[in-house]
């Protein structure tokens, strides 16, 4: 008989459910750097195939709810991580959540699994289960019926998890950008303690080499309790917005609360609605009894505000790195990843042109690599040189500082209003505006073939708004996109197909 135990030449093999989720996407390259193995369990496995970590693990296509898939999953495993919930499948998200909990605690225990882990949702002191929200009184039921499965079992219960892609986050942070003044419900009050995804992820990943005598719930959190009007005010100083007024109206229901939700944020109903009844609930830790068992560093567990700028510090870069870059995958948990949500990630206004040209792709890089100067933006001179003139009215640089060098550009140059980012000769030209804006802006220009071998143009602009003055910005200046940005699309195509085309032969 072979010997299964984990030792120095078998490290244990996790098996991670909901990989293609927010906590499982960042999980899975913890436990790799931490030694493990790792085999995931998904839907669809094609979801994985753009992290960088994916030809590192083993990948069984099943689902929770399957019984037949979940025993596969479980063969040899020594730690199984239960990172999946229904919340947004509809009504009937509790009795999902219950049968999927109950098969995969039984599977695991027939499988001999050594250790479930679970992250589940903290839960209020001295609140019985039928006052509790849909939704943490499913997390909390999850967590008893897989402590009562006969496996060891740590369940980790979390409040708010601070990082780009959470949910919670996410409705925080489009509450907060969009409006200046909220008329809010009474919950705005509710203390609660977040927890940043990183904290999270350490003890995740330290919860596999729990004795095996550990069997219990951990409540773990920041080192902050604050109410979620603060945590608003506290985002938004971290953001770099103007200070948000929030009042508070007792009267405004959960239902109309969730509505207001719904209508302000992008996150769908079907998850608004359950997080906003939890928010009624203090969510506070009794104990951080899991500090004696997966130590805190120095500087952890992180505070809310530096949480919140780690949650931050790359998102609006990173969004611009989507399915037109070549840029790398962003590496840090806070980060946003290829498979979260379309609304997570913070609001990212696109302009996107593309155009087949009939010249090869040297001649049109050579036309995109000429831009601004003397040369111009191969657009309605007029509406660039207004621009140009409305920036320097609020203290911009206008179009005055023109490129440094007439036929080559370079990383870190300036070109008029904007700065070379990134640039792949022959390829990409990646601009970053620096004009006076409420928000980021990024304007990228592409040379390259189709699928039939044609030469192709392609070209995006993308507008990142802070607060709501940036969403009025963009709303106002849409109009005028296809003259500016279609004009600009059109005549580059035009220019690189000339039979002289060079830079500076802009109409």
């Amino acid at each position: 008989m072979t010997d299964t135990t984990p030792g120095p030449d078998r490290p244990p093999l996790c098996l991670v459910t909901g990989a293609t989720g927010y906590i499982g996407g960042r999980l899975v390259p913890e436990l790799l750097a931490a030694g493990h193995r790792v085999r995931c369990l998904a839907r669809s496995p094609g979801k994985l195939r753009d992290h960088p970590w994916a030809g590192r693990v083993e990948i069984v296509r099943g689902d929770v709810t399957d019984e037949e898939s979940v025993a596969a999953a479980m063969s040899g495993v020594d730690v199984a991580y239960y990172l999946v919930h229904s919340l947004g499948t509809g009504r009937g998200f509790e009795d999902t959540d219950r049968r999927a909990a109950t098969l995969f605690g039984a599977r695991a225990r027939a499988a001999g699994v050594g250790r479930l882990v679970y992250l589940g949702g903290l839960t209020p002191a001295g609140v019985p289960a039928d006052r509790l929200s849909a939704h943490l009184r499913s997390r909390d039921e999850v967590g008893r019926i897989l402590l009562d499965s006969g496996v060891p079992t740590a369940v980790l219960r979390a409040a708010v998890i601070l990082g780009s892609g959470s949910a919670s986050f996410e409705m925080l942070r489009y509450l907060t950008e969009r409006l200046p003044v909220m008329v809010s419900p009474s919950w705005v009050g509710t203390r609660i303690q977040p927890v940043a995804v990183r904290d999270v992820l350490r003890y995740l990943v330290g919860s596999a080499r729990l004795p095996a005598d550990v069997h219990r719930a951990f409540d773990i959190g920041g080192p902050d309790v604050l109410t979620y009007r603060d945590l608003m005010r506290r985002y938004a100083a971290v953001a770099g917005l103007r200070r948000r007024f929030i009042v508070s109206v007792p009267v405004l229901s959960l239902r109309l609360s969730s509505l207001w939700i719904g209508l302000v944020t992008p996150v769908p109903a079907s998850i608004a609605r359950p997080l906003a009844a939890s928010l009624r609930h203090e969510v506070v830790c009794r104990e951080h009894d899991i500090g004696r068992y997966v130590p805190d560093p120095p500087g952890a567990p992180i505070g809310v505000d530096e949480a919140l700028a780690l949650a931050l510090r790359r998102v609006r870069e990173a969004r611009v790195t989507t399915r037109w870059s070549s840029a790398s995958v962003p590496g840090a948990p806070s980060d946003p990843l290829p498979t979260d949500p379309d609304w997570a990630g913070g609001s990212l206004y696109t302009d996107e042109r593309e155009r087949l040209v009939d010249a090869d792709l040297e001649r049109l890089w050579r036309v995109i690599e000429g831009v601004g100067g003397d040369n111009g933006w191969y657009s309605f001179p007029l509406a660039w040189a207004v621009r140009g003139w409305l920036d320097r009215l609020v203290g911009g640089v206008g179009l005055r500082r023109g490129r440094r060098d007439a036929a080559r550009l370079r990383a870190g140059d300036s070109l008029d209003f904007w700065r070379v980012e990134e640039i792949e000769r022959g390829r990409l030209l990646r601009l970053r505006a620096e004009m006076r804006l409420p928000g980021l802006a990024w304007l990228e220009m592409y040379a390259d073939r189709d699928e039939q071998g044609r030469t192709r143009y392609r070209q995006r602009a993308l507008f990142a708004p802070r607060g709501l003055v940036g969403h009025a910005y963009w709303w106002s200046v849409s109009p005028f996109h296809a003259v500016v940005f279609g004009g600009m699309a059109r005549n580059i195509t035009k220019a690189a197909a000339r039979p002289a085309a060079a830079p500076g032969s802009a109409p």
